[in-house]
């Protein structure tokens, strides 16, 4: 009887930096010897670019510079066997490939089959499918490769097994949704019964522009049950062991087994993840935002210590002649709770300076949102100022729900780096600020409780504008991440005229999403690489 020792290195690469994430390869193969005397690490797909790299795929020197990288592993001579994932260009064709190293020799290669071509993934644009499976002997175990996609369909699995395949290592860059996690369980546990072998599944972890990879790799057995499940949202690296008699192979629970997040902590969790890592990979010295008394600039200051630590945000409060004492109060209030350089900086000079110089351009017009639009972009101006003096990533703080129907201002409050709520829906936005008060009361209590107010006119309210949010995000929700139609979505119940209305600014307001900051992703249909409607277009509302 002989044991199979299979390190899971769920990593964190960074797109491009193929120097980088080589060494990174190597450091946690050496980890895996040292503390397990691995026979096998199994890494993410395409390790040793990142992903997604998208037109980096197009470089001329793409291949030279994976050509080093391989080299480099091949020349360490680890006595383990080391599978990554990797593009290879052949004949001028590019394919997505898994590579096993053993004893400094590349043994075997894998092209992964099925390309995604949906939802965030363009691989087809990119990529030539593979046909044939790799099966290679580890250890006496006859094991086969597959790349992310193919586990979601069957015929990679009936090759592998047909070719006399008895376990299955899986690379995955798999992002992350709300979810994902336990859909991905589920499709393990069946793959697995039907090829009668333990699938070894290790995700990637972290954060790419508005994409966020959630780890959690898993070991199944070959009944389908989860022997193994990585951390979410973090670095790790973990072992199994496969047991192999002359005749069968088993694999019993291992440590760890992480168990499932709630669902708001996953969210919260990989909001805070994909603002980390976008600060820290694009070397951003901390992050700046408009603190206004709201819920959505109180709920991303939360994120933003929770990601970065106080000492590196800064929130400043920008009070007009509508800004209540109330907002002011709370503002000042959350951020000693936080303990973030917070400052009061008013707008009321600078637009009186606006409305004099444009003082004859608006004679004889009647106040309307003009005036409103303009407070908004004098604090943008003040953002951004602040964010070129001292190299801080302005965070905007507008949700889904806002964005959706155009309720935010070009200029004004979208200038910015990064919109840590950009796909969170307001509903939401108020469930996640009572979690985080759970783990502790950071946000006021009036902040969460009172309606919610741009306050850029007298006794403003959302709802003055919108329909009320719980009706709003359920519109929105089917239509944009369920493609209902106006008359299926009026058929679940919904007034005809609000229907209409939000659909109608959901469609108008392609052109101010377009200029939107990138945000992490956490519905299935976020805005942004997720769905991609033109600006200009005739398409009416309706069936």
């Amino acid at each position: 009887m002989d044991n199979l020792t299979i390190a899971l290195g769920q990593i964190n690469t960074l797109v491009g930096d193929i120097p980088g994430n080589t060494e990174r390869v190597l450091e946690v193969a050496n980890r895996a010897l040292q503390e397990r005397a691995a026979d096998v690490i199994l890494f993410p797909e395409l390790t040793l670019t990142g992903y997604p790299p998208e037109d980096l795929l197009l470089r001329p020197s793409l291949q030279l510079r994976v050509d080093k990288a391989l080299a480099e592993l091949t020349g360490a001579r680890l006595p383990l066997a080391i599978v990554v994932g990797y593009p290879k260009v052949v004949s001028g064709r590019v394919f997505n490939m898994a590579g096993v190293i053993a004893d400094g020799v590349l043994v075997a290669e894998y092209a992964k089959q099925h390309l995604p071509n949906y939802q965030v993934f363009d691989e087809v644009r990119y990529f030539v499918a593979g046909d044939l499976p790799c099966v290679f002997d580890l250890k006496g175990i006859p094991t086969a490769l597959t790349i992310c996609e193919d586990i979601w369909q069957t015929e990679p699995m009936t090759q592998a097994r047909a070719a006399g395949a008895k376990l299955m290592l899986n690379l995955n860059a798999s992002p992350y949704h709300q979810g994902k996690s336990g859909e991905r369980e589920a499709l393990l546990a069946t793959r697995a019964q039907e090829g009668d072998m333990p699938i070894v599944y290790t995700n990637l972890v972290g954060g790419q522009d508005e994409l966020v990879f959630d780890g959690g790799s898993m070991v199944v057995s070959q009944s389908g049950q989860v022997c193994l499940r990585s951390a979410a949202f973090a670095e790790a690296l973990d072992y199994c062991v496969i047991t192999r008699t002359s005749n069968a192979i088993a694999i019993a629970p291992q440590e760890p087994i992480e168990p499932h997040m709630s669902h708001l902590s996953a969210v919260y969790q990989a909001l805070v993840l994909g603002l980390q890592d976008y600060v820290e990979k694009n070397g951003f010295r901390g992050v700046v935002l408009g603190l206004s008394g709201g819920i959505d600039s109180a709920l991303t200051l939360a994120i933003a210590v929770d990601a970065l630590g106080s000492d590196r945000v800064e929130a400043v409060m920008m009070p007009f002649r509508y800004t209540s004492d109330m907002s002011k109060d709370d503002a000042a209030d959350e951020a000693t709770r936080l303990g973030v350089r917070y400052q009061s900086i008013s707008i009321e000079p600078m637009y009186d300076t606006f409305m004099a110089a444009l003082a004859d351009e608006f004679a004889g017009t009647d106040i309307d949102t003009t005036e409103q639009n303009l407070q908004a972009r004098c604090r943008g101006v003040v953002l951004m100022a602040l964010s070129n003096k001292k190299g801080l990533l302005v965070l905007t703080t507008g949700n889904k729900s806002e964005l959706a129907v155009g309720y935010s201002t070009l200029y004004g409050d979208m200038a910015g780096g990064f919109d840590v709520l950009k796909d969170v829906p307001k509903t939401q936005v108020f469930a996640l600020a009572r979690y985080r008060n759970d783990v502790a009361p950071v946000i006021p209590e009036n902040v969460i409780t009172r309606p919610p107010s741009a306050e850029l006119a007298p006794d403003q309210k959302d709802e003055d504008s919108l329909p009320p949010y719980d009706v709003l995000d359920q519109i929105l929700a089917m239509y944009i991440e369920r493609d209902y139609s106006a008359q299926q979505i009026v058929a679940q119940g919904f007034a005809e005229e609000a229907v209409n209305k939000v659909i109608r600014l959901v469609d108008i307001n392609e052109y101010k999403r377009r200029q939107s900051p990138i945000g992490p992703r956490i519905t299935t249909r976020g805005f942004g690489r997720d769905r991609r409607y033109p600006i200009t277009s005739g398409w009416k509302a309706g069936e």
